[in-house]
């Protein structure tokens, strides 16, 4: 019954994709969330600082329990227009320059209007430069080439660049026959869209949960403060619906949810963490337990903010993180069982 959900949950993802939204420019997106909720009769307003708070429903306020998903991704802003009409850029959360390298990137004036261009190597011609494989790749030793007729910095100018514009990466979105999907951002906007699977659960099956169930869609979690405001009343538990790791020294792949114990921040609640799994194991969800060694998550953000709350995190596994990801549609359901076992 569950597994019906998987397409639906791809589909939504892949829309939320199409629409650019690194930290510091969320606004369509948010827009784009609180519309989506809203149609499958979920209560939803806007945080002042751009976020979106769900009701999902249920009977108890006194025990409520949050689950967060961020809408903002990995980005770039233009810090410098060169001499020779090429833009110098800083990165929007943790975007690495070895795998943004050639990239299609489209920049968003503050007045003007939007430009297209590719993120180069500076001197990128092999042919040109002999030290083309010796170079390392940082955001000094890269750029922006617009697809402009610009030859210099006034040329540059007159189109309406300037520095604090939004540079925005192509995220190449494509789902496979085989239930793959395979895109930039899949961190965390594939979570969004589990969010929106569940929502979709309980209108079809006119279900209700026991205990108050809200969603906060954050926007500033790639910079580490998306989940540290903004909690309604009643709340004592928050679950980080995060992309899930995958990758070598751990036993989650794309196909599986992942139910995180400890990661760079600390472990997280040892209850939590079994209600989780058994939570998994009751709805026979292909899970994996593991621990991340480099990662950070909005619960955690929560929790310095000073919420007393018991906290957990679960994904679905994604490879290739914050470079061009890759998960597939039984890693979503499999998540998707975890959060109805889990919350009913």
């Amino acid at each position: 019954m569950i597994t019906k959900y998987g397409d639906y949950i791809l589909e939504k993802a892949a829309e939320l994709l199409a629409i650019d939204s690194p930290t510091g420019y969320t606004a369509e997106a948010a827009e784009w969330v609180m519309k989506e909720f809203a149609a499958l009769g979920c209560q939803v307003k806007q945080t002042i600082k751009g976020g979106v708070l769900i009701d999902f429903g249920g009977d108890d306020t006194e025990n409520g329990i949050v689950l967060e998903a961020h809408a903002d991704t990995l980005g770039a802003m233009v810090t410098e227009i060169k001499g020779n009409g090429r833009l110098k850029v800083t990165r929007l959360g943790g975007m690495n320059a070895n795998n943004a390298e050639a990239e299609n990137v489209r920049i968003i004036t503050k007045f003007d209007g939007t430009y297209e261009g590719t993120l180069q190597l500076v001197n990128a011609s092999v042919h040109v430069n002999g030290e083309y494989d010796k170079t390392s790749r940082d955001w000094d030793t890269v750029e922006v080439v617009l697809d402009e007729l610009v030859e210099k910095k006034e040329d540059v100018e007159k189109l309406g660049i300037s520095a604090g514009d939004i540079v925005c990466f192509d995220p190449r979105t494509k789902i496979t026959d085989k239930g793959f999907i395979k895109s930039r951002f899949l961190d965390d906007k594939l979570s969004v869209a589990i969010l929106l699977g569940y929502a979709k659960y309980l209108k079809d099956e006119d279900r209700k949960p026991s205990r108050r169930v809200y969603g906060h869609v954050t926007v500033y979690e790639e910079v580490g403060h998306g989940g540290s405001a903004s909690l309604p009343e009643g709340i004592t538990e928050a679950i980080s619906v995060d992309m899930g790791c995958v990758g070598e020294g751990l036993s989650c792949t794309e196909r599986k949810v992942s139910i995180c114990a400890k990661d760079s921040g600390g472990p997280y609640n040892y209850e939590v963490v079994k209600g989780l799994i058994e939570a998994a194991k009751k709805m026979n969800a292909d899970y994996a337990v593991d621990i991340y060694p480099f990662y950070g998550s909005d619960v955690e953000a929560t929790l310095r903010s000073g919420y007393d709350i018991r906290h957990g995190l679960i994904g679905a596994g994604v490879y290739a993180s914050h470079g061009y990801e890759r998960s597939h549609r039984d890693g979503a359901v499999n998540t998707l069982k975890v959060l109805i076992g889990y919350l009913e």
